[in-house]
This record gives structure tokens, C-alpha cells and sequence, in this order.
């Protein structure tokens, strides 16, 4: 991570429709005149993760630097909010850049489906039969077979979301790696997962797609019947988000490590 190292003078504020949201705003509201995001320098989001994902979705192409508040439960890519050191704490912020995923799924009728991902893109199974697929890295088969859920590849901003309930690492934001996870796996049974080279090439064949259908997921993003999926990252497009320097998501990951 390296500091933000500037003053921000045209701050947008996008906050989640909820009683704590709205009352963090109104605080700011009293410091600055927002803008609209078009218009900004700085986009501060208040909320949680999810919220975050949406903005950033959103807003990632006018390349500016994103700050998040908390204002739910857990808000891993989020800051705490103190109003008597907030300005200080956005100025001396540490950025780090996030890159999402390119996700491209073909599916049984041959149409390709392109989606970008922040967090994970997941294949998982849509009736109640388990999913049957190989997994290809870089057009070498690691996996001939796998049943299970379904699985799913996350960056190192979404290893602390869907992937770590689904047993897979965290791992740091500047990290240059992939989570690859299996979700519920049923054979083989005590495969956990790899943690692999960003610049890899991921590829999930799905077998019988047909009496096994398989959606594939970007963030929120869900196309059904899916048969082949093929994911990479995408270093062409970096966000920039932005931490107190005091509190620092890695300061997050190595406590949610000793958690139990």
C-alpha cells in the first residue's frame, strides 16, 4: 500500500438507505458540499461490503479513488467512522488498487456471456444434482473431475467474503494471487482449494451441462446453463481504494485469522 498523498477537494457521497447511513451523511453533509460522483475527486460510499461492490461497479471508470465507511456489521474493505478525525484520516489514507476478474461463459446454446468481478466469479449447481466439471490452469488440466457445489475463483479484495465461507484463505489486498475454492465438495472430498498466480488463465469445463445445469456468477452478475467458463485477471484496469492508515484491511485479515 502506498498513501494517498492528496487533498481531496470535490468529495462525492453515496450512502446505503438505512438509519446509520444517513446519519453518518448528514454529519458530512455539515463539512462539505457534495457532488455528483461525475464530478468528484474522491468517492466516499457508506454502508457495507455490498454497498461498496455496487459503487465500485458503478463508478470504477472514472478512475478515481473510492473510500469506504462502515456502517453494518463486518465492512472488511470499509473504514470506521470518526467525524472529529475524519478529514485527516482520508488525507493520510493508504490506497491500494484492486483488479477484477474478466469472467467470459459460453453456455449449451453456444452464447458467450463477458462479465467483469471485484470479488469472485462462481459456478454453482441450479437443482439439486452436484455439479461435474474439470478444472484447466493456463490449458493444462489440474483437475479431471470435480463434484461438488459448485466453486469459485476470488480476488484477494473478495478472498474475505463468499471464499472464506467456503473455507478458502484470506490473502493480503497487494497480494499478486487467485483464490480457487471448491464449494462443498463431494469428490474429491479433502481437496481444499489453490492459491495461484494472478496472471493464470482459470477454466471450468462443466460435464453434462445438461441434466447437471450450472449458473456462473460475476459478483452479481448470473447467467444460467452454463458449459464452459473461463476466467482471468484484468490488469488493465486497476481501482484505487483507499484505508485509514491506523486500520488497514491487512490489520483485519490477520485478526479474522486468529478469530474462533
Amino acid at each position: 500500500m502506498a498513501n494517498a498523498n492528496q487533498k481531496f477537494e470535490k468529495i462525492a457521497i453515496i450512502h446505503h438507505p438505512t438509519p446509520e447511513s444517513g446519519q453518518i451523511a448528514e454529519q458530512l453533509h455539515k463539512y462539505f458540499l457534495p457532488v455528483n460522483p461525475e464530478n468528484s475527486d474522491l468517492i466516499i460510499v457508506i454502508g457495507g461490503d455490498g454497498s461498496l461492490l455496487h459503487a465500485l461497479h458503478n463508478y470504477m471508470s472514472l478512475n478515481i479513488p473510492f473510500y469506504g465507511i462502515n456502517s453494518g456489521s463486518v465492512g472488511f474493505l470499509m473504514n470506521n467512522f470518526h467525524i472529529e478525525n475524519f478529514f485527516a484520516n482520508i488525507q493520510q489514507a493508504k490506497s491500494t488498487n484492486l483488479y477484477p476478474l474478466k469472467m467470459k461463459a459460453i453456455n449449451t446454446k453456444g452464447q458467450e456471456f463477458e462479465a467483469l468481478a471485484l470479488n469472485e466469479v462462481s459456478i454453482f449447481r441450479q437443482t439439486n444434482q452436484a455439479a461435474k466439471f474439470r478444472i484447466k490452469v493456463d490449458a493444462i488440466e489440474r483437475m479431471e473431475e470435480l463434484i461438488a457445489d459448485g466453486a469459485l475463483v476470488s480476488t484477494p479484495a473478495g478472498s474475505s467474503a463468499y471464499n472464506l465461507s467456503a473455507g478458502g484463505a484470506i490473502v493480503p489486498l497487494g497480494s499478486n494471487v487467485l483464490c480457487l475454492t471448491p464449494i462443498s465438495p463431494f469428490r474429491p472430498r479433502r481437496w481444499h482449494g489453490a492459491i495461484l498466480p494472478a496472471e493464470v488463465v482459470i477454466e471450468f469445463e462443466i460435464f453434462e451441462s445438461e441434466k447437471r445445469p450450472v449458473s456462473a456468477v460475476a459478483d452479481f452478475n448470473e447467467f444460467t446453463h452454463i458449459e464452459r467458463v473461463i476466467i482471468r485477471s484484468s490488469k488493465d484496469k486497476a481501482i484505487k481504494l483507499l484505508f485509514d492508515q491506523n486500520h488497514t484491511f491487512e490489520d483485519r485479515m490477520i485478526k479474522e485469522q486468529f478469530s474462533y
